[in-house]
Order: structure tokens, then C-alpha cells, then sequence
């Protein structure tokens, strides 16, 4: 997911989209690809809007031995939902295996292998990773790890408004790393549409059939450098040993 506006980066993305601030001399889309590379993945779509042809001169100039396309977002942004729906056709071409969705501003140590094999065995449609870190926001799971809603820290606000809590419901942060199967994301163009919406939508919908449950993983680390002190922190991090 490569299309954002880069806001909370400005002014640096005044200049370059976000998938192109370099960290170490490397930026956040080749560090995001070599990971997932080296992890077995050889297929890969960037959605584009933001300075798209920037992107697409860096994807076309530069080779990771794995196939890339885009999926062209430039007539409008539409969000981590709409975007993941415009590009079905581009997704499930050749078959129907589920889909590794991952932000481009995350960095992790974690194999989200575990995260496709969940979805392979068709307990569940859409499998998150989450984790015990700080966030303003959260989401809300059931003792069996099922999404139930989500929680706005700093404002106190739930979705949904009228949720029924459990002592054994626990509060994790997403991370932006997660799998959709097809059936999934089917069921989301059916109740979203082919418009502009963010995935969390999808997943508090109330009308949602599909299964969605979190993953956590033993000693994750997980850093969002789309902020400018995370930015500052993974250069750090980087400089002394690849974490990540």
C-alpha cells in the first residue's frame, strides 16, 4: 500500500511520495520488498498515487528479481479498502490463493507467513497482525481472538457505539500488516462498493459475514516510520544493527 498523501511526514513529502523516503539509504518500498522477498514472496502489486510517476520510475529503474505491477490509483485516491478492491483484478489473476496486504511505511521482523497459512486453511477470511504496542487506537478482540470493534483512546470513542465488552476482551494495536482471502475481499466490494473507503470500515461493518482475527507473534518488532520521530528512530535503530 503505497498511495498515501504522506501527511504526517510533511514537508519531506512535499517534494517525493512516501514509499521513497530513504532510511539508510534505502527506501521504504525497496526495504518492504527485499523483506518480503527474502521471505518467499515473488509477486507483488504497488497501488500509486501520490508523485505515481515517481514510483513508477523507481520500480521500472530498479530490479529485485520478482515480478511487480501497479495498480494505478492517479484518477483518485481510494483509500486502504477502496484501493485493495480496485486492484482484484490484479490480485487473483492466476489463481485464488489468499493475499499478503502490507503498509509501506511499517517495518517488522515478522514472517507473515504464519498470517497466509491461517487464511490457507479456511478457518478465516482476514487474518491481522497485532500487537501489545503503544497506539491511540486499538482494536477490540474476543477471547478467541475474533474482531469485535475498536477503541479511540485519546477520544474515548467506540465502534461499534453499542458494543458489549467481556472480561476476557483484550485490546491490541493493528500494524498494517495483514492477509485477505478472496472470499474476503469479495464479500468487501460487495458491501463497500468500488468507492473510496478506508479497510477498517470493512472489517467494523456490522453486515460483515467473513471471519477477521488477530495474530499476535512472540518478540515482534514492529516500527511505523510514516511519523517523523519513528522516521528518526529506525535510522538510529538501522545504523547500529538491521533490526529489521
Amino acid at each position: 500500500m503505497s498511495a498515501g498523501l504522506g501527511t504526517r511526514l510533511k514537508p519531506i513529502t512535499d517534494s517525493i511520495p512516501k514509499a521513497l523516503v530513504q532510511i539508510q539509504n534505502r527506501t521504504m518500498l525497496e526495504r518492504v520488498i527485499c523483506s518480503l522477498r527474502d521471505k518467499g514472496f515473488d509477486y507483488f502489486i504497488v497501488n500509486v498515487f501520490h508523485f505515481a510517476d515517481m514510483i513508477k520510475e523507481f520500480l521500472d529503474t530498479h530490479h529485485f528479481g520478482v515480478e511487480i505491477v501497479v495498480s494505478d490509483e492517479s484518477a483518485g485516491l481510494m483509500d486502504t479498502g477502496g484501493g485493495i478492491v480496485k486492484a482484484l483484478p490484479l490480485i487473483f489473476r492466476d489463481n485464488d490463493d489468499p493475499v499478503l496486504i502490507h503498509n509501506v511505511d511499517i517495518l517488522s521482523n515478522a514472517n507473515p507467513l504464519f498470517l497466509m497459512n491461517s487464511v490457507s486453511e479456511g478457518k478465516d477470511s482476514a487474518a491481522l497482525l497485532v500487537s501489545q504496542r503503544d497506539s491511540t487506537r486499538k482494536l477490540i478482540f474476543d477471547n478467541n481472538n475474533y474482531l469485535k470493534g475498536w477503541h479511540n483512546l485519546k477520544e474515548n470513542i467506540y465502534k461499534p457505539t453499542d458494543l458489549k465488552f467481556e472480561k476476557s476482551d483484550k485490546e491490541l494495536a493493528f500494524s498494517g500488516i495483514y492477509t485477505f482471502t478472496k472470499k474476503g475481499i469479495l464479500e468487501m466490494a460487495n458491501l463497500m462498493g468500488e468507492t473510496k473507503f478506508p479497510v477498517m470500515d470493512y472489517f467494523l461493518n456490522q453486515k460483515r459475514q467473513q471471519t477477521v482475527k488477530g495474530f499476535e507473534l512472540d518478540n515482534l518488532n514492529i516500527l511505523d516510520i510514516g511519523k517523523p520521530a519513528s522516521l528518526v528512530q529506525a535510522s538510529e535503530i538501522l545504523r547500529i544493527s538491521d533490526t529489521f
